[in-house]
């Protein structure tokens, strides 16, 4: 199925697509921008997760999120964000599953961040619509 063939989302699921999309990139937004500047909290909060509390770490692990959602945000470039941020949640997935964090509250949370991603995209993007057909 070429995407000219792939059937028009209706105008709410269109809507719902754009709102997902947009609660992941204001949550990834401030989620890389906390990890920016050197705050003792953010800091201290990677070491029961094994990260040493560096700063620089703290830092680039938000560039690499805020660059990820940029991708995301832009139409022309939100597939390769929202494989990027998958890469990204899955690191943070395994990192709650080495130390043995509770499953459904903190190790599936980037699960249910890449299904809001990937369903947001899917709604709002006919590409990704195409290439994953639900129906016929």
């Amino acid at each position: 199925m070429s995407i000219s063939e792939t059937a028009p989302v209706s105008s709410g699921a269109l809507w719902t697509g754009r709102v997902l999309s947009g609660v992941i990139i204001l949550f990834m937004m401030f989620d890389g921008a906390i990890k920016l500047p050197p705050l003792d909290i953010v800091t201290q909060a990677m070491v029961p997760l094994g990260w040493p509390a560096d700063p620089n770490v703290a830092r680039m692990l938000g560039v690499i999120g805020l660059v990820s959602t940029a991708l995301y945000a832009l139409p022309s470039t939100s597939v390769l964000g929202a494989i990027l941020l998958t890469a990204y949640m899955g690191g943070a997935i395994a990192t709650n599953a080495r130390i043995g964090n509770p499953l459904f509250s903190h190790t599936l949370f980037g699960v249910y961040l890449g299904i809001i991603l990937w369903g947001g995209l899917y709604l709002r993007d006919p590409r990704v619509r195409a290439l994953i057909p639900f129906s016929r």
